[in-house]
């Protein structure tokens, strides 16, 4: 069998695990016997096929590794769906208490409950989501 051939079986081997654990550093390792394959295709002797797979991996594992996974881990910058709805100002459409109301929130109409059970928000009044519960929206008054 060919070495190229070899360093692509081992190249699939490592992207297969690599998805299947979802470490990056079996990527690494995969785009390393990648490259090793070609270097293998060209007609490099095998010494050299194992010194360019050493250094691309390294290279890839050292560098390659922490900007990507810095990528990956970094917080969810904005919000989206129901939840970018908390903290946002509504219109009371109809009275809201600590069962029934109705708000509007960005221009659509939600069922609303009072965040404290013993209030009555009378319509016209404007008030902050404070959570989003199915489709209900828990609002407390703005003072």
């Amino acid at each position: 069998m060919d070495p190229w051939l070899i360093w692509l079986i081992v190249a699939a081997v490592l992207a297969l695990a690599e998805i299947l654990t979802l470490t990056a550093a079996l990527g690494m390792l995969s785009a390393a016997a990648l490259v090793t394959a070609g270097s293998a295709a060209v007609g490099l002797p095998l010494p050299f096929q194992f010194l360019v797979f050493t250094v691309v991996a390294t290279v890839t594992v050292l560098f390659v590794r922490p900007i990507a996974l810095r990528h990956v881990l970094q917080p969810q910058a904005e919000r989206f769906g129901i939840d970018a709805l908390v903290g946002k100002p509504a219109y009371v459409v109809s009275e809201v208490t600590g069962r029934d109301g109705r708000v509007r929130i960005d221009g659509e109409e939600w069922t609303a409950h009072a965040y404290d059970e013993t209030l009555v928000i009378p319509v016209g009044k404007t008030v902050d989501v404070i959570e989003i519960s199915g489709a209900t929206a828990i609002v407390y008054p703005r003072d």
